[in-house]
């Protein structure tokens, strides 16, 4: 992709309760195309069920899937940039911190803790993030405020770049604004 000469595609996954027909996801296809991509749903939505899967579970299915993605496209693990809305995101980073090989990472409305509880942060693994990573937010997030973010991200050891919008864990019409910033960071990378 001559758009993306370091990316041979880019893998999204959706929030704990949206599937990968997300219109966030289907916008940042949409906008990086003619880029491969690949909306990807977890165990527990394919087998019909409202609860999200454990990380364990979600990981697994998304190492397996992302091995299968790449060899598809034909290019290497390392090629691969993934990512995703919330909960989609959150396994994305976990996976790449135990190991999964990424060129990126797209962390679309990251949860930083659940709401109302800044105590029970979601921030343990980013110390063992090593790749570049984008992080797009609204600036009333109840998942994680701006300075919660300012302070946290800075565990990771790779450049982050962070976009915010105006809005909450789903800024309103931010779609266009998250797709033109997504294909803006690939084509940097």
């Amino acid at each position: 992709m001559d758009n993306y000469p370091h990316v041979g595609g880019l893998l999204l996954t959706p929030g704990a309760g949206g599937t990968r027909d997300h219109r966030t996801l289907l916008a940042v296809q949409q906008d990086v195309a003619p880029l491969p991509c690949l909306r990807l749903d977890f165990p527990a939505r394919i087998a019909g069920r409202r609860a999200p899967d454990r990380a364990p579970v979600a990981v697994a299915h998304l190492v397996q899937n992302a091995a299968c993605f790449a060899a598809e496209v034909g290019f290497t693990p390392d090629r691969l940039v993934l990512g995703g809305r919330s909960y989609g995101g959150r396994m994305s980073s976990i996976a790449v911190a135990q190991g999964l090989p990424a060129a990126g990472l797209v962390l679309l409305s990251y949860p930083l803790h659940p709401p109302g509880r800044p105590d029970k942060l979601r921030v343990e693994h980013f110390p063992d993030i090593e790749i570049p990573v984008l992080v797009i937010s609204g600036d009333k997030d109840p998942f994680g405020t701006p300075a919660e973010f300012d302070e946290h991200l800075t565990a990771i050891r790779g450049q982050v770049t962070v976009v915010r919008l105006s809005g909450g864990h789903d800024p309103a019409g931010g779609d266009q604004l998250i797709g033109t910033a997504v294909r803006d960071w690939l084509a940097q990378l």
